[in-house]
This record gives structure tokens, C-alpha cells and sequence, in this order.
């Protein structure tokens, strides 16, 4: 398995690309050559699994010799049921606390997951909970109280200013304004593009 390969990257101690089309070449990969022990191996009956979060950062010679499986990120839905299934239960272990002692809302996961995260997996999720529950861990350790529940209104105060805020949809048309969506590897947008007309030198 080789992990985010859409990372490697060549500088002055090589091209790793070059050794992975050798390697990933069923043509030429029966008598590849490791270099360090010196010694050929027989590759063709090795399945090599790579991962990359972009294809096209991925150089295109690499990238013929690849069957591509398109896997999408997760919905908002899909990332509010595992942070409840999952992630809030886990991390409430991990930090020695209990339901008892903090509660996230719905609409709170709902927030972090808009305001605070902007990803196709769950990583940055898990570490923002982490983050409210090593607050709530400290202020139970310091005999602040017991029960702290985490709301839309006091979100902030666990993990500061939104990270993202959400493009407000226009109510109304407005003149100059064109509407336009914008996607990443991580989710998309909508953006307005204003256009404003100025009188030129002509050059």
C-alpha cells in the first residue's frame, strides 16, 4: 500500500516517480532492482494499493498505468452520523468523561462540521470535538461543575471564531453580479463574481 501518492514530490535526492513507474509497470516490473539490497525481484504477481485526495497532481505517465476508483467524501448527513456514532463516543473515552459531564448538541456537530472543517474525510472533525472535550475534561478536573452542554450559542466559547463561513445565498438579483459554483476535492460553493466597469487609458 502506498499512501498519498499525489505527495511525492522530486528534488535534489531524486525522482520518486521514475521508481514508481518501474515498479507499477506490469511491462518491466518482473525484474525490478532494488537498489539498496541489489538484489532483482519478480513483481508481476504483487497488486500495489495507492491512495491520493488529487489525480491530478499525479504525473500522467504514473497515473496510464493506474486503475482509478473514485471514492467521494462524505455528506454532511454522513459525517453528522459518524461524529455520533463514533467519534463523540470515542472521544468521550479517551478523555476520562461521560455524558454526564458534556453533551454536543445536533446543531452543534451540524456547525462544526459547516464552520469549523472544511474536508472530505473526518480528521479535522475528530480533532475539533477533541478540542471541546479536553476543555470540558479541564474544567471537570478543576471541580467547575458537571454537566456543560455544547450549543449553536456557546460553540464559540470551546472552539473560537468559525474557521469558514458559509457564502450567504443573494435574496435578490443584483446588477454586475454573476452567480458561479466553485468545487474542491473538499466540497464546493457558491460565489458571486461583481464586475464593475472603469473607464480605461486605452493601453
Amino acid at each position: 500500500m502506498l499512501d498519498e501518492v499525489d505527495k511525492v514530490g522530486m528534488d535534489f535526492r531524486g525522482d520518486p516517480s521514475a521508481a514508481l513507474l518501474e515498479v507499477l509497470d506490469p511491462e518491466q516490473n518482473n525484474s525490478f532492482t532494488d537498489h539498496y539490497l541489489g538484489v532483482p525481484f519478480d513483481l508481476t504477481g504483487v497488486m500495489f494499493i495507492t491512495t491520493a485526495n488529487l489525480i491530478d497532481p499525479i504525473l500522467p505517465a504514473l497515473r496510464d498505468r493506474m486503475e482509478v476508483i473514485g471514492i467521494p467524501g462524505y455528506t454532511e448527513e454522513e459525517k453528522l452520523g459518524i461524529a455520533q456514532k463514533y467519534l463523540i463516543p470515542r472521544q468521550l473515552n479517551e478523555h476520562g468523561i461521560t455524558e454526564k459531564h458534556v453533551r454536543i448538541a445536533e446543531p452543534a456537530v451540524r456547525q462544526i462540521i459547516a464552520n469549523y472543517t472544511r474536508e472530505a474525510g473526518v480528521r479535522n472533525l475528530e480533532r475539533e470535538i477533541a478540542n471541546v472535550m479536553r476543555k470540558v475534561a479541564k474544567k471537570v478536573a478543576e471541580g467547575k461543575g458537571v454537566g456543560f452542554p455544547v450549543n449553536p450559542a456557546n460553540l464559540h466559547k470551546y472552539l473560537g471564531v468559525p474557521k469558514f463561513v458559509p457564502e450567504e445565498e443573494l435574496k435578490m438579483d443584483e446588477v454586475g453580479v454573476a452567480t458561479g459554483l466553485a468545487w474542491t476535492e473538499s466540497g464546493g460553493d457558491v460565489l458571486y463574481i461583481e464586475a464593475t466597469a472603469m473607464k480605461g487609458r486605452g493601453n
